[in-house]
């Protein structure tokens, strides 16, 4: 991190920030928004947005985490604005969409309770923005040794980790607060952010953790092709998507294996034990696998998934995410959600080849998310700024580039390798890793297979918990998950900060 970086000139004034008192469970706290100005050859590069929970007379003992969302292109308001800060969105128990205009209420299982929370938009998200160069007056020459502005800068892997790397670093450092312990939390891609957090905070940051949690987290970037359909020649995709599949047509009472209301723990298992064994004999084997073995393969695998066993056996086995979310309920002429497969939308279109309405949790929640932030950030704590509110900027996400590759035959890295040398590198970090069940993007067994996969010493190991919760990708909509997520967090946080 250079001297620029650690202490940044003050030539460009951001957007003026706000704050204000407030009392959550009889903890008085105060709520801070701010742009930090981060640089680039000496000059205004970016303004990145925060907002700072902080308990009034905190002593330096009290941890802090910094928490972030994904996408990438995603703000920061999901986590924000339903799990953990102070406010939250008002759900309906069974996390479904809720009616406008949306409530905020306390909300009791905020974090805030065990920990000072700071909410991170990563540039172009939120009120995060690039800033534009300025123009040459009258008469002067641009310099010739300005690299020129790109405005695409931080939509890149190595890039925005070191974005992130510099608001947490520079935040410390402004609140004085280098003396309290550290926690990083992220969701989807932010989960990758996290597992390689773990390495470049540490090592190039110097910002010592300890503890990681990595929410609904995309570990590998490669299986986030699984969003966009798959190729003939993967084995994993399909293997981590199925256990998820199975228990979304059991919750619809479409498995013909188990019954509707069938306790997950009492199924699942055995929907992992046939993912990886027979199933994934099935697909490394092709045409090399007898047909009766086959046969029995794939109307096991339309028994589990509810489908039809002419439709999986026409699609070889391999039934991709858009084709269950459309047959599992057509029947109904209903559409299973993404993001949460227990959630269904009407098919406007159901004559097309292709689903082409919303998502009913990602798109369907968008309206309550970006209403329910506005309200917080401009009514409640008094931010004024005439920007947009970017809840999820698709912007972002199509420019999103890999500035890591070496060689054409090197993909994205993935985030496991630099999570498991930060385990190694901190003996006294912990780590808590956490999926929705239903969660049909970030499917949980990646997660878990992962984790049987990194070869962890057995010290290392029981740093590391793996839990999951009833739901979909934002399983903390979902009011018992929301309660359970939030007393665990707080156990592992307190079990972290003891050894």
């Amino acid at each position: 991190m250079s001297d620029d970086e650690q202490q940044p000139k003050v030539d460009h004034e951001p957007p003026a920030g706000a704050s204000k008192q407030g009392t959550w469970n009889g903890l008085d706290y105060t709520a801070t928004a701010k742009w930090i100005v981060f640089r680039k050859n000496d000059k205004p590069a970016a303004e990145v947005f925060s907002i700072s929970y902080v308990a009034d007379g905190a002593d330096a003992d009290r941890p802090v985490t910094f928490v972030f969302n994904g996408g990438p292109g995603a703000a920061s308001a999901y986590l924000h604005m339903a799990a953990i800060g102070p406010q939250r969105v008002e759900f309906p128990l069974d996390g479904t969409t809720p009616k406008f205009p949306v409530r905020l209420v306390q909300n009791d299982e905020s974090w805030l309770a065990f920990t000072d929370i700071v909410f991170i938009d990563p540039v172009d998200t939120g009120f995060s923005r690039m800033i534009e160069p300025e123009k040459p007056k009258d008469g002067e020459q641009k310099n010739g040794n300005d690299k020129e502005h790109d405005p695409k800068e931080y939509f890149t892997i190595r890039k925005d980790l070191q974005a992130m790397c510099e608001a947490i670093y520079r935040w410390l450092s402004e609140n004085r607060r280098w003396g309290s312990p550290v926690f990083v939390a992220g969701e989807s891609y932010g989960g990758y952010r996290t597992g390689r957090l773990v390495k470049m905070l540490q090592e190039e940051a110097g910002v010592g953790l300890n503890g990681a949690i990595l929410i609904s987290p995309a570990l590998e970037p490669a299986h986030l092709a699984m969003v966009f359909g798959w190729g003939d020649y993967e084995v994993e995709p399909w293997i981590d998507m199925l256990p998820s599949f199975a228990a979304t047509a059991v919750h619809h009472g479409r498995s013909r294996v188990f019954a509707q209301g069938t306790p997950l723990e009492e199924f699942l298992p055995e929907v992992e034990r046939f993912a990886t064994h027979e199933y994934a004999a099935f697909l490394t084997s092709g045409a090399a696998m007898p047909p009766e073995e086959r046969e029995q393969v794939l109307t096991r695998l339309a028994d589990l998934t509810g489908l039809d066993v002419e439709l999986v056996t026409r699609s070889e086995g391999r039934i991709k995410l858009e084709r269950f979310v459309r047959e599992l309920l057509r029947d109904e002429r209903k559409v299973v959600g993404r993001y949460d497969g227990t959630i269904t939308t009407t098919d406007p279109f159901p004559d097309r080849d292709s689903f082409a309405g919303a998502d009913p949790t990602l798109t369907g929640f968008g309206a309550a998310f970006t209403t329910a932030v506005n309200r917080q950030l401009r009514q409640e704590i008094g931010v004024k700024t005439d920007r947009e509110y970017k809840l999820l900027n698709i912007d972002v996400i199509l420019a999103w580039k890999n500035d890591e590759s070496l060689h054409y035959i090197h993909g994205t890295q993935g985030a496991v390798d630099d999570f498991r040398y930060g385990l190694a590198m901190n003996p006294h970090m912990k780590a808590f890793i956490t999926h929705g069940w239903y969660d049909l993007i970030t499917p949980y067994y990646a997660s878990d297979r992962f984790r049987n996969l990194m070869r962890l010493d057995p010290s290392v190991a029981d740093r590391v918990t793996v839990r999951h919760f009833s739901g979909g990708h934002m399983f903390y909509t979902w009011t018992e998950s929301r309660k359970a997520f939030a007393a665990a967090i707080k156990e592992f946080m307190a079990d972290a900060m003891s050894t």
